[in-house]
Parts: structure tokens; sequence; C-alpha cells
């Protein structure tokens, strides 16, 4: 997906790598290859990634929402953002870039208050000592479901 110099520049996907689990990442990894898709890789760490002229990895500094920050500001209108980060997400539809999480679940302006609503009121119960739990195992259907959701924006993203 290479854009003429002279056209608005192809869409590409921005990846909060912190948290993505490494399975969701060689997904990516593979798909950037195929498709030929600018895959942006945001760390406060280090990250390895496979030589590729469709990957890369950016290395921020350490710090809260640093590596967030940089992705909002970067993401474009028709980009993909992968994030577990729900106001990451928010802000990022904001700009019209699309949003999905590991699991394959799309953050979309319709659903992303509820979702926002929801996290905070997790946080509040955490806050106030209460033991909510942590997010469940990643599953094969789950790394289907994020397959999925990859393969149908990279479809779309071809045509616009």
């Amino acid at each position: 997906m290479h854009s003429p110099d002279n056209a608005e520049p192809s869409p590409q996907i921005w990846v909060d790598a912190d948290a993505c689990p490494v399975v969701i990442r060689d997904i990516l990894f593979r798909a950037a290859e195929r498709a030929g898709v600018q895959t942006t890789f945001v760390a406060n760490q280090f990250l390895r990634t496979p030589p590729s002229r469709h990957i890369r990895a950016l290395q921020v500094s350490g710090g809260f929402d640093v590596a967030d920050d940089a992705i909002a500001a970067r993401a474009r209108s028709g980009d993909l953002v992968v994030t577990q980060d729900i106001p990451l997400a928010a802000r990022v539809i904001e700009r019209g870039a699309e949003a999905i999480d590991p699991r394959g679940a799309r953050f979309t302006a319709d659903n992303i208050a509820e979702r926002l609503s929801m996290r905070n009121f997790m946080d509040e119960l955490r806050g106030a000592g209460v033991q909510t739990g942590g997010p469940a195992a990643l599953h094969a259907r789950d790394r289907q479901a994020f397959a999925g959701q990859l393969d149908r924006w990279i479809a779309a993203s071809a045509v616009r």
C-alpha cells in the first residue's frame, strides 16, 4: 500500500507495543509484509522487529502515557491503531483513525463513551480496594478475531 508522491500518504498501522501480546505482534509483522502496509510499533523500551521496509519500531522515553501521546500525535484519519488503552482509542478516534484491541474488538465513535465509562468505573473500584481481576488469557478465538479485523481494515484501506 504505497501512495504516489503527490497523493495523500497511505493509511498505516500504529501499535501500542508495550502491552501488545507477542502473538499479536507476530500477526502484525506478517500482515505488514504481506500487504505492504507501514506498521510502527511504539514502546518506551527497546523492541526487536524483523528487518523490513514496512515495519519500524519507535522507542519513546519512559513515563506515563508517553507512548500513547506519540501515537495520538501521529495517527491520521484512515490509520489503524492497535491498543488495549481505551483513552488512547478515544483520542485517535477523534482524529479519524480506527482502533482495535488485541482481541479484535473495535473501538468506534458509537461505543467509545460506554467503554470509557466502564473503564473509569473499574478504576474507581480498584482505587477503593476491590479486587477486579485481570484480563482473561488470550485464546485462539481472540487471535482469529484480531486477524479478521486486521484483514478487513487492510482490504478496506486498499480501496481508499
